[in-house]
């Protein structure tokens, strides 16, 4: 776990003040040549020096930039070693085996297989070796990293043959799935985004969209997005993508939520679906003062003794984010899930767009 895993992380000072010091705040060269912005949107490129602010209050609509992405040198190659290959975990000998979920991917997809491997989920040949093991996405395959429609045909697989190993690999919904989506089947029509006009294709790529990923989108890539739940408790762990409240607006149930989400994609209409994302879009609802209380407003409606969440990385949630460019790194070291709220939440997005770590943990915690 990363340290100060065991506390809140309250009292850490607005946004404003903890990203001063990001580098490299990336708009893809293509951002100009192929989205412009609709008449009065909002969003344009950052262009200024690192030491100029970025904000991102609670009430964020995703007409601007999300959470920057911080150059980590994507010409990184990880590797399989067959050498380093754990054991699988140990299967029960009765019941359902040992529970996995894995944080925001966003196209890292050696990262995600040398993770996967090393906790024994997969071999050397990137295929499913863990037997009755069940492994959960929770959201955001795609957009900033190199090949998330890579990382998307992986878990598609590792589901059948996790299936036809007696265990499971699901997915949950994230806003980045919504986002690849929304810009696929609805690419420059306006939408009203609630600061002005706005556009999917706009926002996709302004908020780390890969043309690559985009040219290489099938439709049965789209069936699949669109038909993942948002939401799911296993083993009283409330798993959700976004640390937000929204949910709330879409159900009072696991299963009503599910089938809200799944219903307003199917309408295929582009302010419903824009309304999802920004709402999903939304973060840091349970840090801070009043956390652990909007933690509970979920747990008491959907179930659960703890809500397990990506979306939001833990370098920003612990309150400061260290340089690169040779200068110290100030920031925390993250090397496991982030435990806080009063001990209601974890956090799973390890920062792997930032230079962090591309996190599979296996619950529960012990802590």
């Amino acid at each position: 776990m990363v340290e100060g895993s065991m506390t809140q992380g309250a009292g850490q000072g607005p946004e404003v003040e903890r990203t001063a010091t990001l580098r490299d705040f990336r708009v893809p060269a293509y951002v100009h040549e192929t989205a412009p912005y609709a008449h009065g949107s909002q969003p344009v490129p950052f262009t200024g020096s690192a030491e100029e602010q970025v904000e991102f209050p609670d009430s964020y609509t995703p007409t601007q930039r999300d959470l920057p992405v911080i150059n980590r040198g994507d010409t990184v190659q990880v590797t399989l070693d067959p050498s380093a290959v754990p054991a699988p975990a140990p299967q029960p000998a009765d019941g359902p085996g040992p529970l996995f979920v894995v944080g925001d991917v966003h196209g890292y997809l050696d990262e995600l297989m040398a993770a996967l491997q090393h906790k024994g989920l997969i071999d050397s040949a990137g295929r499913w070796c863990a037997g009755t093991a069940r492994l959960w996405f929770l959201g955001d395959f795609t957009d900033r990293g190199p090949d998330g429609i890579g990382v998307i045909d992986l878990v598609m697989r590792l589901s059948a043959e996790a299936a036809a190993a007696g265990g499971y690999c699901k997915a949950l919904l994230g806003n980045h799935e919504l986002l690849l989506l929304g810009a696929k089947r609805f690419g420059d029509t306006p939408v009203n985004s609630g600061a002005g006009t706005a556009t999917f294709q706009a926002a996709w790529l302004l908020n780390g969209g890969q043309k690559t990923d985009m040219d290489r989108l099938q439709d049965h890539h789209l069936q699949w997005m669109a038909r993942l739940d948002a939401m799911e408790e296993v083993d009283g762990h409330l798993l959700v993508h976004s640390d937000t409240t929204a949910y709330l607006d879409y159900g009072a149930s696991i299963e009503e939520v599910n089938d809200t989400v799944r219903e307003t994609i199917t309408r295929n209409d582009a302010e419903e679906v824009w309304d999802l994302f920004r709402k999903f879009t939304k973060r840091f609802s349970f840090r801070d003062e009043g956390g652990s209380a909007a933690v509970r407003s979920l747990l008491d409606t959907y179930g659960g003794t703890r809500v397990v969440h990506g979306h939001s990385p833990i370098p920003y949630l612990l309150g400061d984010v260290g340089s690169e460019d040779g200068e110290e790194n100030t920031g925390p070291v993250v090397d496991g899930p982030h435990v806080y709220a009063d001990g209601l939440a974890i956090a799973m997005d390890g920062g792997v767009t930032m230079a962090g770590k591309l996190l599979v943990q296996q619950l529960p915690l012990d802590i």
